[in-house]
């Protein structure tokens, strides 16, 4: 896939990226560009759930070995990660960025740099953390690095609580969605991330994920060019619903989908409140989630390679 074009590339050329800019600021204005729907007037000044306004809040940003193989390769992800979250986890395990205003309000000239940044150091990719309420902000720094050289793709990295109005804005922006998929049950979601709708919400937004760039693709060297990696976190107890969760993705998106098994579960923030949760996930409950995403289907499991990676 050496000859692989970003998908960002064809609707800057024609001239539609700057149309969907101006289309998803006139979002902010009655805020809907998260699943919460607020709908506040963050253009002015108004806050939501996210707290965030107009401007998007950055809290750091730099080349990640910490992602999937297909995401990191040798050189690193192109990480940005932004303030704030639309999720409320309980256990979250970077609460110290999601709940919080760490970080700087930024222009999106700004993001656009550090884009660029990231691409002459060598980032196999650009890594949007958190990116769901400040989807206006980083659609404007795309069209703006596109201008001045990004060729990279774009990695939609997160908590899975997505609008359809602005994942359909990005239809041909994005190239590599990785939603969270947290829950199976509604009521776990509310209780342990004081969420609402959540499955309902987001099997509808890995759809249309899966529907706008299929399958994951990778190159001749197993780096990622496009396509759906999903990520769903193993919690104690069944919490998370996993069997439900690797069913869906078997029979409603495809038995080829990407899917990181994560296991790194700790306790962590407010997880002693909830005493199911304020212990470490066992082995037998991680490999009672293997076992069921193999029984669905499913056979592109993330595996962590064992040879030493670097970053430039």
């Amino acid at each position: 896939m050496s000859d692989f074009i970003p998908a960002y590339l064809n609707i800057l050329e024609n001239g539609e990226l700057t149309n969907r800019v101006s289309e998803a600021y006139e979002h902010l204005s009655i805020c809907d560009v998260c699943a919460w729907e607020c709908p506040v007037d963050r253009r002015a000044g108004k806050i939501g759930v996210c707290r965030t306004g107009e401007l998007a809040r950055v809290s750091s940003y730099g080349s990640h070995m910490g992602e999937e193989d297909p995401l990191r390769g040798w050189r690193g992800s192109g990480t940005i990660f932004f303030t704030r979250c639309n999720l409320r986890c309980q256990y979250c395990q970077n609460h110290d960025i999601s709940q919080t205003d760490s970080g700087d309000e930024v222009e999106p000239e700004k993001i656009a740099r550090m884009m660029l940044e990231l691409q002459s150091l060598g980032c196999h990719n650009i890594n949007f953390v958190s990116p769901s309420h400040v989807v206006p902000q980083i659609m404007a720094a795309v069209s703006i690095a596109a201008q001045a050289g990004l060729r990279v793709p774009l990695v939609y990295n997160t908590g899975g609580y997505d609008s359809m109005a602005m994942l359909k804005l990005l239809d041909g922006v994005i190239d590599i969605y990785m939603p969270d998929m947290k829950y199976s049950d509604p009521n776990k979601a509310r209780q342990y991330s004081k969420i609402r709708n959540y499955p309902r919400v987001n099997q509808s937004a890995v759809k249309e994920m899966h529907r706008q760039v299929g399958d994951l693709q990778v190159d001749e060297k197993g780096v990622a060019q496009r396509g759906l990696l999903v990520r769903h976190l193993v919690l104690p107890a069944g919490i998370a619903g996993t069997e439900e969760i690797v069913r869906f993705l078997s029979d409603k998106i495809s038995p080829n989908t990407y899917l990181n098994l994560m296991n790194q579960y700790r306790p962590a923030y407010k997880s002693h409140l909830y005493p199911e949760l304020h212990r470490r996930l066992t082995t037998q409950e991680y490999q009672s989630a293997v076992d069921a995403a193999l029984s669905a289907g499913l056979h592109r499991l993330d595996q962590r390679k064992s040879k030493f990676w670097f970053s430039i």
